[in-house]
């Protein structure tokens, strides 16, 4: 194999720290720019903050692109390689194979099912009990091109997005090592994606976060495992927000849908089937608090329909 691969990265979020990490880390692989979207504010007082990427870059003294758009975008330098994991923007074709070796991208999916923004999102509030990464050749489709290689990874009953996430994250990178040398020889050959087994998941919204207590406990469990930490899931109560932070199901304790229940100093909210019961609760305009501190200033909350 080519030794020190001249290699691009595309990355935004958290995962792909762990993969640039990785990247950086390997002795046949040189990053020679990050490409990382530009600083955006957040946080409630909107502050402008860098990407998760563009932090470990400045750390590690790599070379940084912010571009608003790539449409005009190029590199003036032979590139072997780039690779992709959750950079957030669409990458033209000018770029994707302009390098030497085209652009593979990383996907927390087992390909063809949930192509998409939001693919560990998706597997959480489906229920799914196992998901897992793929390494493959960007084309200009929506993650259709063919596959190098795919690594299943469980789910556990409990888990949330942050938790799947680097578990994936950390399967993703260990994949991506073990298959580069193989690709790059040219003894892995890529495989077309089955079209007939294709999904797709789309970009999530707050909406999304909406509760509705017509379904069973485990679903709107489900969606909070999938939407926690962003957008999260909310009800509302006589037209104002309640963000429910933490929660966890109850499937013995059955209420009417939408109803609140107080008794013992428990929170619960009634679904089609079972209840959820909330630990941490953000009322609309306020910090996050306890559930019990909640109560302690919202006594009449007892017995009213949340929608």
């Amino acid at each position: 194999m080519t030794p020190q691969l001249q290699t691009v990265f595309y990355g935004t979020h958290e995962f792909a720290v762990t993969i640039l990490d990785a990247l950086h880390g390997a002795s046949f692989i040189t990053i020679t720019d990050v490409v990382t979207q530009p600083d955006k504010p957040f946080g409630r007082k909107r502050i402008v903050q860098p990407s998760p990427v563009k932090i470990y870059a400045e750390k590690n003294n790599l070379m940084i692109h912010q571009p608003q758009t790539l449409k005009m975008f190029t590199f003036d330098k032979p590139i072997d390689l780039a690779i992709v994991a959750q950079y957030g923007k669409l990458i033209p074709e000018t770029l994707l194979y302009l390098p030497k070796h085209n652009t593979l991208n990383v996907h927390t999916s087992l390909l063809p099912k949930y192509r998409g923004a939001s693919p560990i999102q998706h597997a959480l509030m489906d229920g799914a009990t196992t998901t897992g990464t793929t390494i493959m050749c960007m084309d200009k489709g929506l993650d259709t091109g063919p596959i190098l290689a795919q690594k299943e990874v469980d789910i556990t009953p409990n888990e949330t997005y942050t938790s799947l996430s680097k578990k994936l994250a950390t399967a993703s990178a260990e994949l991506l090592l073990k298959t580069l040398p193989e690709y790059i020889n040219g003894t892995l050959i890529p495989q077309p994606q089955d079209e007939t087994r294709a999904t797709l998941c789309r970009q999530l919204t707050r909406d999304q976060g909406r509760v509705s207590w017509n379904n069973t406990a485990q679903e709107v469990y489900n969606q909070y495992r999938g939407l926690t930490p962003w957008p999260g899931i909310w009800t509302t109560q006589k037209g104002s927000r309640l963000k429910l932070i933490t929660i966890e199901p109850d499937t013995q304790t059955q209420l009417t849908p939408g109803t609140v229940s107080t008794k013992n100093g428990i929170l619960r909210i009634g679904c089609a089937k079972g209840s959820i019961i909330v630990i941490d609760i953000q009322p609309e305009g306020k910090p996050v608090m306890t559930a019990q501190s909640y109560l302690q200033g919202n006594k009449a909350i007892d017995n009213t329909q949340l929608v």
